[in-house]
């Protein structure tokens, strides 16, 4: 609840006195609970003092932190941001007024003119946009000019608004489901606005994540988790299949075990979080809480996991003695902590999930090749799973993993053109085995060191996937990954009929049809919510198929079948074969995003002989000018950081299928040095 004072003096954040607090960032925090992100419209009309807040909206975690607006309770709301509101000027309302009025007229012409739903429904989208962000600015929700002696349109019964309920009302219901929506949803930002912003929006709206007390770490709520206990067991499944077992390691990992290995030491370094204490005790200089115990500090501190090599090598080197004991192939399920100063959900956060595999190996031959050969099963659980088309590559030594002698990636290019490592598989070589002397014998009776891999990738893979696909209405899901498929939403009159005990029986019927080809379905039967806010609720979390169940639909024995990849609505008959259909249904929308991925993949990449072109195409900076760009390369570190400096593109990887031919890229020349190649590289901006 907001303060007292601020509910009653509505004109204190902006107020001299509240400036000066708002520019020193002190009244931040408050105001951008009050006010998330404001509008476009908005926007145009504040002074500047309130468009600052965006600033603050924007950091870190901000679509995840902005509160339910159902937090507001109406009349604090009402109150600030009515239209007498400093700062909110009434012209704002006006123009939004003018926009809804302009929307309705042309919506309303072309139905005189006999326009089908399907022509209508992006303005009547467009239309109730424009209403939410009326009642975004004025507190309330758009009231139309009254008419009929001032009864509002379409009402009867004393002023009730009626309400459609018999099937074959599914359309209508899809002309107003965002009417019709919970108005505490946050609205998207266009991703061709701000792509930054419209990724927290997407997440949020999807209800994937929110903020936790500790900064830069997220809590992923239930319908996120969803999601990668889906991606999380398949890949299980594939690395047990690839000979690994699951083992748990601690969580804290002694300081000196990290100093062993020189390389990896100083790439985790400073992303480190250190315990030095075991116990906490009262103050005892009489301060207020708790302090760390004197008493109790570690004799060496412990190091919160940054990854496992160090702690895994410590345990192969108890384990293995004889060419027996390998290869030791052992996969881990875990957190990680990584100190991050710039966080952003999925794609970059100081705690995360993730899976990590370590093998040892008596040759140098098999290492590598269990390395590359895991590189392929992330490649292809990417494509299967995720429809997320992926490059195959090495890294340069510049991007390589901390004690790697290789480093394999996967990289996918996002929707705005900017490249995701999504993946990698390490070729250790002997380092580790070496820092904790892990050596075995030979069927010769020799000793030798063993050869090392590791492996991972993380809950960065939801990221990718909210990034690959999703658009301006919401998430948008393949089925293989989706914990929903297929959402079934009933339209009953509420009243305890007959004709609501048959739809309801037929609906139950159809959901187990489904079930038994096991699709993941679920039936949407909340009371309490009209059919086009739950259409509207689905949409946003990206469930591939909706069915919308009637009166109508029930007698006939059919379904309306909606996609959310689009198209118009189909009538399906709920038969014999009707559980097929909508597998047949399912398999379409996985590889119809596959292949527009894929499209969008081809026509981003660009094969250049010059850097200028790729600077130039850099400098335009819109989603069609960027994405990747192959090159021939002489592998230059000097040269590498140059680039970075300049145009902020990196070397994603070295291309394995380009590469393949030393012959033919050493016949190139360099498109940076004009000196003769060493290979085609891959640049792209990156995450």
């Amino acid at each position: 609840m907001l303060p007292q004072p601020l509910l009653r003096g509505r004109r204190l954040l902006f107020g001299s006195a509240g400036m000066i607090l708002l520019l020193t960032g002190r009244l931040a925090p408050l105001a951008a609970w009050v006010a998330p992100r404001p509008s476009p419209a908005l926007r145009n009309y504040l002074p500047q003092a309130f468009a600052s807040l965006s600033s603050y909206s924007r950091a870190p975690f901000s679509a995840s932190t902005r509160p339910d607006r159902r937090r507001i309770k109406g009349h604090a709301r009402s109150r600030l941001f009515s239209s007498s509101t400093p700062g909110v000027s009434s012209p704002a309302l006006e123009t939004l007024r003018a926009a809804i009025g302009r929307k309705g007229d042309e919506i309303r012409g072309l139905k005189s003119g006999g326009a089908d739903k399907t022509a209508l429904q992006p303005l009547i989208s467009e239309l109730l946009d424009l209403k939410a962000q009326f009642e975004d600015v004025a507190g309330v929700p758009y009231d139309p000019p009254k008419a009929g002696g001032g009864k509002k349109h379409g009402a009867k019964n004393g002023g009730k608004q009626k309400t459609k309920l018999a099937a074959g009302d599914a359309d209508e219901e899809e002309g107003v489901m965002k009417q019709h929506a919970d108005r505490s949803s946050l609205v998207i930002t266009p991703r061709d606005e701000n792509y930054s912003q419209w990724y927290l929006d997407v997440i949020a709206a999807a209800d994937l994540v929110d903020q936790s007390p500790v900064k830069g770490c997220m809590v992923i709520k239930p319908y996120g988790m969803a999601l990668w206990d889906a991606l999380r067991d398949e890949l299980d499944k594939r690395i047990k299949a690839n000979g690994a077992q699951n083992a748990y390691f601690p969580l804290f990992i002694p300081r000196s075990f990290l100093s062993k290995e020189a390389e990896h030491v100083e790439g985790f370094a400073k992303e480190c979080a250190v315990v030095t204490h075991h116990r906490l005790c009262v103050d005892p200089a009489g301060g207020p809480g708790l302090v760390p115990d004197p008493s109790a500090q570690l004799e060496e501190p412990l190091i919160v996991r940054p990854t496992s090599e160090t702690m895994i090598w410590n345990m192969f080197g108890k384990w293995i003695t004889s060419h027996r004991d390998l290869p030791l192939k052992i996969n881990q399920w875990a957190n990680v902590v990584r100190w991050e100063l710039r966080t952003r959900p999925f794609l970059r956060s100081s705690e995360f999930l993730w899976q990590e595999g370590h093998t040892a190996h008596a040759s140098r031959e098999e290492a590598v090749g269990y390395a590359r050969d895991q590189l392929d099963l992330y490649g292809n659980v990417c494509r299967d799973m995720l429809a997320l088309p992926v490059v195959k590559g090495v890294k340069s030594a510049s991007e390589r993993f901390a004690g790697a002698e290789e480093t394999f990636t996967i990289e996918a290019l996002m929707q705005n053109g900017w490249a995701l490592q999504s993946g990698t598989s390490h070729f250790l070589g002997q380092n580790f085995a070496r820092a904790f002397d892990v050596d075995f014998q030979t069927a010769e009776g020799t000793r030798e060191l063993v050869w090392a891999t590791s492996w991972g990738v993380s809950t960065r893979l939801i990221g990718a996937l909210v990034m690959t696909h999703s658009d301006d209405k919401g998430l948008v899901l393949p089925p293989s990954v989706a914990p929903v498929q297929v959402v079934v939403v009933p339209i009953l009159k509420g009243a305890g009929s007959e004709e609501d005990d048959r739809t309801t029986a037929f609906m139950n019927t159809v959901a187990s049809a489904l079930r038994t080809q096991n699709v993941r379905v679920h039936v949407d039967n909340r009371a309490n919510m009209r059919p086009g806010a739950k259409y509207f609720e689905w949409e946003r979390k990206g469930v591939p198929i909706r069915l919308e169940i009637g009166p109508r639909d029930a007698a006939a024995g059919v379904v309306t079948l909606a996609r959310r990849t689009g198209g118009a609505k189909e009538t399906i008959p709920a038969g014999n074969t009707f559980g097929h259909v909508i597998q047949n249904e399912l398999e379409a929308c996985q590889s119809y995003l596959l292949e527009e991925a894929e499209k969008r993949v081809a026509s981003h990449t660009y094969r250049l002989d010059a850097y200028v072109e790729m600077k130039e195409r850099l400098a335009e900076g819109g989603r069609e000018d960027i994405g990747f760009f192959l090159a021939p390369w002489k592998d230059d570190a000097v040269n590498e950081a140059a680039i970075k400096e300049d145009c902020r593109a990196t070397i994603r990887c070295y291309p394995l299928d380009l590469n393949a031919d030393p012959d033919r890229v050493q016949a190139r020349k360099c498109f940076y040095s004009g000196e003769p190649a060493t290979h085609i590289a891959l640049f792209a901006r990156a995450y």
